[in-house]
């Protein structure tokens, strides 16, 4: 009767042999997990491998993981004369078994996002960033905010499909956000998590300051954004006698910088929470993040393998490459 077993081939043993010692090897070097979860340091690091010695201004993540593509304006394809859009990507990892934290960034070229970011260059500057996914259409969207005639800046929008593969991305646009551009300056566009509300800053009241528009449920999020102009609302309760710009929302926390009275100089970062349906009193993110010099464009992202969310926003501080660099840090912000 013939045995149902299965046997191993003789001439395969000593490779199978040699495999088990290997991995056995593996496991006796590898330390014990003494950190279940991560914390981002607290500690300021200036992204080197993204920053130049000219401006490298506001970013946005694509947060996919522990390597995420990032999208930020420099002017150092043009010597230092105007922002354009370039890509890249940040990287960090946690050592589990002894808590060390690396931080690495990285001026790619991968197609897919240089010619995103290609895409919505002009011949001013480009600035400030913005992506999402619409979950009710499937396109994913850059915005930012282009000079226009006038020196002004208008808000504009690309959208493509999400990535696929090595497929290139299938633009339209961009396309002007009409429903938000006035005949003054506006920029810094970031929405809710429901993506029915815009929160931007503009200075059509002389000041920079915060507004926010919102869209009606029963109007689709692309057409929404080609109508023509509505008046939007100042966010009283973020805004202050002075500039009040670039604000990111993330959950019920809106981030922003201000060069209001009672900061450290320049540009600040505060934070505020909506609570009941307001916003709370804008609150400075303290002297490890804040300088005397400027911070700008704060954006937050976050890993579910984290106790904590990051930070990523620019500088023009000392110690950095020149001008505006850009800069990541660790950050515990109230209960979500």
């Amino acid at each position: 009767m013939k045995s149902n077993s299965y046997r191993i081939p003789f001439l395969l043993m000593p490779a199978i042999f040699i495999l088990i010692i290997s991995m056995a090897g593996c496991k006796k070097t590898q330390g014990p997990i003494k950190y279940k979860v991560g914390t981002f340091p607290d500690s300021v690091y200036n992204i080197d491998g993204l920053n130049s010695p000219y401006d490298d201004y506001n970013s946005d993540l694509y947060v996919l993981g522990t390597e995420m593509p990032i999208i930020f304006s420099s002017k150092r394809e043009s010597s230092g004369v105007q922002f354009d859009l370039i890509s890249g990507t940040v990287t960090y990892l946690f050592d589990q078994t002894n808590g060390k934290f690396t931080l690495a960034g990285n001026v790619a070229t991968d197609p897919f996002y240089s010619t995103i970011a290609a895409r919505a260059n002009t011949a001013g500057d480009d600035l400030g960033p913005f992506t999402l996914f619409n979950n009710s259409d499937g396109y994913e969207y850059l915005f930012l905010a282009s000079q226009v005639s006038g020196g002004q800046t208008d808000i504009f929008y690309e959208k493509y499909l999400p990535r696929n593969g090595n497929n290139a991305p299938v633009i339209t646009g961009p396309n002007p956000v009409s429903v938000l551009n006035s005949s003054a300056s506006e920029a810094y566009i970031s929405f809710n998590s429901r993506q029915d509300t815009a929160y931007f800053c503009s200075d059509r009241a002389g000041n920079y300051d915060i507004y926010l528009q919102a869209r009606p449920d029963s109007i689709p999020f692309s057409a929404w954004l080609g109508q023509s102009y509505q008046t939007a609302y100042l966010v009283d309760s973020l805004n202050s006698s002075k500039n009040d710009k670039f604000p990111f929302v993330y959950k019920n926390i809106i981030i922003f910088a201000s060069d209001r009275d009672g900061g450290m100089g320049g540009y600040d970062l505060y934070y505020s929470v909506l609570r009941g349906g307001k916003w709370s009193s804008p609150v400075n993110m303290g002297p490890k993040i804040n300088t005397s010099a400027d911070e700008c464009r704060p954006v937050i992202g976050y890993s579910q393998d984290f106790t904590n969310k990051f930070i990523i926003f620019s500088s023009n501080r000392p110690g950095g490459k020149g001008g505006f660099d850009l800069y990541f840090t660790g950050y515990t912000f109230p209960a979500e």
